[in-house]
């Protein structure tokens, strides 16, 4: 192992000799790993092709105290730190050039309390792997809409997901969490210890430590009804403006999305995703008007819920390149209707598409300064994805991602979730509207010197 020239929060580069390094090493239960190490091109490697980022060292963490010993090692060096726990985001912010990178992936624990309906979690699960464990028990809780996410990220930007409707965000059902802060301490976060920090965590992302155990409230769920339905373009205004008057009446239990996009047989069309969490003749009710428009596909059907946060896993692979835009919108007028066709079908590949989320039922009833997610009354969160293969064609679909969200600023309402920045630090005060200022004063108090900087920074004013 020869001297490592290393990344710094000075601005500059430091060298950290053999002896140092090897022992931070042998302080870690888990693996150390520096470039040419096997195993360290597949740790850097995230869900987004784009990122290709070679940290000094990696930190394949085995359990909380190997992440206090790296948080130490990390602030008596000065080094560059990031932090991976899925690899699912789209900014890459897990890995770092030059620095170090803390992998939780190994840390994959989980209890589940059937009795009491919660469930502790290590922060390197994904999604796949919570919710086979706590659908053996018939239990559920709010994650996302694609298995391979991480439940870190997810649940520490919000959380939008298929239970939103009945049960809220991610972060409406987290209990607590043991989260080692920027000092190298251990604190738990909850309504009664540290609430500040609590209240950050939930939609703060990981602007204030890192959380190497999440507590949740879990719920009944069995079957559900779910899939997509696909109808012609030519049908595309109509299904449309019906979409607009059928989701704010529709139950908790049922959500819809609603897209642009290329269906099974290669052609642009209009997508629809019902999800509707309970019994599957009250679903077969509730999406009897979608199927009265007449859709060219229907693929609904009665499924697990485990199969419902896998089905649109081959929509977004690992290995392809993504570059997102996204904002909020609050109403479906006609132009804006229209306009967001014209975006969808200017699409550059079939891998592209344009998508429409709803926030509504219990996750639009919690009042936006109880958590730090400020978008409870946003309606829709439009979601801009170039998705492609081809390292030459990147100018193509960034510039399509990039015109089609200018196109549609007249309809936004000047905010975005966290976890749909693929760039912009500009834009994290619309991330957190009125609650950035509380947001900043946390971050004074739990990291006044930034270390947490490898995310959608809110930068401390101390």
């Amino acid at each position: 192992m020869a001297d490592l020239h290393i990344t710094t929060t000075r601005g500059s580069d430091t060298v950290l000799d053999e002896a140092t390094v090897q022992g931070f090493k042998t302080s870690l239960r888990g693996v150390l790993l520096c470039p040419g190490d096997d195993g360290y091109d597949t740790a850097r490697v995230l869900h987004n092709a784009m990122i290709d980022r070679r940290p000094a060292l990696i930190a394949r963490c085995a359990g909380t105290a190997d992440v206090i010993a790296s948080v130490q090692f990390a602030r008596a060096h000065h080094l560059l730190v990031s932090v991976r726990g899925g690899g699912h985001n789209v900014a890459g912010n897990a890995v770092c050039d030059g620095g170090l990178m803390l992998d939780l992936s190994p840390m994959q624990g989980i209890r589940v309390d059937p009795a009491g309906r919660t469930v502790h979690a290590e922060p390197g699960l994904t999604w796949r792997d919570f919710d086979r464990e706590t659908q053996a028990f018939g239990l559920a809780t709010t994650g996302g809409l694609f298995s391979t996410t991480g439940i870190a990220g997810l649940t520490l930007a919000g959380g939008l997901g298929w239970l939103n409707g009945l049960y809220g965000l991610a972060c409406d059902n987290l209990l607590s969490a043991d989260v080692v802060t920027a000092d190298g301490q251990l604190l738990t976060a909850s309504h009664t210890e540290h609430p500040d920090l609590f209240w950050g965590l939930r939609g703060g992302g990981g602007n204030f430590g890192i959380v190497t155990s999440f507590a949740y409230r879990l719920h009944p769920v069995g079957p559900v009804l779910a899939g997509l339905l696909f109808y012609p373009m030519a049908k595309a205004t109509e299904v449309f403006r019906f979409y607009r008057e059928y989701m704010p009446e529709s139950p908790d239990a049922l959500r819809v999305d609603i897209g642009v996009l290329t269906a099974p047989d290669g052609t642009l069309a209009v997508g629809m995703i019902p999800c509707y969490v309970g019994a599957v003749a009250e679903g077969e009710q509730a999406i009897a008007p979608l199927r009265r428009l007449g859709p060219m596909a229907d693929l609904v059907r009665p499924m697990t819920y485990c199969a419902v946060q896998t089905m649109l896993d081959g929509v977004l692979p690992p290995g392809r390149r993504n570059y997102w835009k996204s904002s909020f919108v609050p109403a479906l007028d006609d132009a804006a209707i229209e306009t967001l066709l014209a975006c969808g079908q200017a699409a550059p590949s079939p891998t592209s598409f344009l998508e429409l989320e709803p926030i509504h039922g219990a996750a639009s009833r919690v009042p936006p300064e109880a958590t730090a997610f400020p978008h409870r009354t946003a309606r829709y969160s439009v979601l801009i994805l170039a998705v492609w293969t081809d390292p030459a064609a990147s100018e193509q679909h960034i510039r399509w991602a990039r015109e089609s969200w200018e196109a549609l600023q007249p309809f936004t309402a000047g905010r975005v979730y966290v976890n749909y920045l693929s760039e912009g630090e500009d834009r994290v005060q619309e991330v957190y509207g009125t609650n950035y200022d509380r947001l900043v004063a946390l971050k004074n108090t739990y990291d006044p010197t930034n270390f947490w900087r490898r995310n959608q920074n809110i930068r401390p004013t101390v």
